[in-house]
């Protein structure tokens, strides 16, 4: 099963340093359209993805245009403004969930011409929405979860203890 994550001009290098550690971890693909409000080198990105950017399967693109011609496959754009929760989707293998922009999100004409593959995140309605990194790893673990987490380690171990020794 793959998972592939899209940021849509991502402005603060510190979400896409989170996204792109959550990626590493779930093995999921992280996708980035430009422009950025960032450079790809830029101090804070690295910091905030920590050690994890050589186990990332990431790749860029110029604008929309060139995301969608060179990709296929379910789309899923998460907005404040969709009317479908993210919960009542079944998301395929080899999906993309599409993020716009921390300052603006997706561009209208794009959520308007893709309205049954619009969702959203349920949250209070006189607050403008939850961090960028914290929907996409929201969203992301939901689709794993349905997907039952494949390839990912489920079990824990201690490291001063033996679980088996627990009462």
């Amino acid at each position: 099963m793959k998972l592939n994550i899209v940021l849509a001009q991502p402005q603060i290098p510190q979400n896409t340093g989170n996204i792109a550690r959550t990626c590493a971890v779930t093995g999921a693909a992280l996708h980035i359209i430009r422009p950025m409000g960032f450079e790809p080198t830029d101090k804070q990105l690295k910091r905030a993805g920590l050690d994890y950017w050589h186990f990332l399967d990431i790749r860029y693109y110029d604008d929309y245009d060139d995301f969608f011609a060179k990709t296929s496959g379910n789309y899923f754009f998460f907005s404040t403004k969709a009317q479908k929760r993210y919960t009542d989707v079944s998301y395929p293998d080899n999906c993309y969930i599409v993020f716009g922009r921390e300052d603006a999100g997706l561009p209208e004409e794009l959520l308007f011409k893709n309205k049954n593959s619009c969702v959203r995140i349920p949250m209070m309605p006189t607050l403008r929405s939850l961090n960028l990194s914290n929907s996409v790893a929201v969203a992301a673990y939901e689709i794993l979860r349905q997907w039952d987490f494949p390839e990912l380690q489920n079990d824990g171990e201690l490291t001063k203890f033996n679980w088996s020794d627990a009462n």
